[in-house]
């Protein structure tokens, strides 16, 4: 029986035509070039909320409860140039700053600590258990006692406000490095601070940003309500106690 053999289709090339009927290219409307513009968006969000305050106010008719957004404006650039706003500024960064960075060290030594030691990771889960959900403005009344009125007090609370939420995503991110990165280091020879310098770092460096930016908004917040109450019981202080004090004035 012979076996059937399939026809054999002759090659060939087919060329094909250019398509031309459309363009290519084609320029975007307008708006579509405008809303791929991060800032314009969100100068436009702005845009809005300043019109709707102005339209508030005005509609409110009460400077004292709601100011208009122009004499706000105003107000700020006045502040500005007789240089006393930049004055309370640079005495709030400097506290803050210092606060911030103490904390940013006390979270890396604790988290470092964490990932090396089982003691340092019961140590990590105790701490924060107790202490992250505690609000940092209210360990002030303590650090009044154990401090007094001044800048020790507000980077006592700045620290508190900052370590744990820190603390929290850098060993969150630690933890979720791949393993296969770990035996990387493991098979180096890689133990201790360059372990986590050379590998957990570099590879948790997303989480590690996301509790900076955390810990720098709850230190912002910590410090504003914390001069808040030293303003009012030295009558000096940063931004917090020029708040306090135009509130007094009724400058609003």
């Amino acid at each position: 029986m012979s076996a059937v053999i399939p026809p054999i289709r002759p090659e060939y090339e087919r060329t094909l035509e250019p398509f031309t009927a459309l363009p290519v290219e084609r320029a975007l409307p307008l708006g579509a070039r405008i809303a791929s513009h991060t800032w314009l968006r969100k100068g436009l969000i702005l845009a809005v909320i300043a019109v709707l305050w102005e339209l508030s106010a005005r509609w409110q008719d009460n400077d004292l409860l709601l100011p208009t957004f122009t004499a706000t404006a105003r107000a700020l650039i006045e502040g500005l140039a007789s240089g006393e706003l930049v004055e309370k500024v640079r005495i709030s960064l400097a506290v803050l700053l210092q606060g911030y960075l103490a904390g940013v060290l006390l979270a890396f030594g604790l988290t470092t600590l964490a990932v090396s030691t089982r003691i340092g990771r019961d140590l990590l889960d105790t701490l924060t258990s107790m202490f992250n959900p505690l609000p940092a403005i209210a360990l002030l009344p303590l650090a009044l006692l154990w401090f007094g009125l001044g800048r020790g007090s507000l980077v006592f609370v700045l620290i508190h406000s900052v370590l744990w939420p820190l603390a929290l995503n850098t060993y969150a991110g630690f933890q979720g490095v791949p393993e296969t990165l770990r035996m990387a280091g493991r098979n180096y020879g890689l133990k201790g601070l360059r372990y986590v310098l050379q590998i957990l770092v570099p590879a948790a460096l997303p989480s590690i940003l996301s509790g900076l930016k955390i810990g720098w908004a709850f230190a912002w917040r910590t410090l504003i309500a914390a001069e808040l109450v030293f303003g009012a019981s030295s009558g000096k202080g940063g931004l917090g106690w020029y708040i306090f004090q135009n509130r007094n004035e009724l400058y609003t």
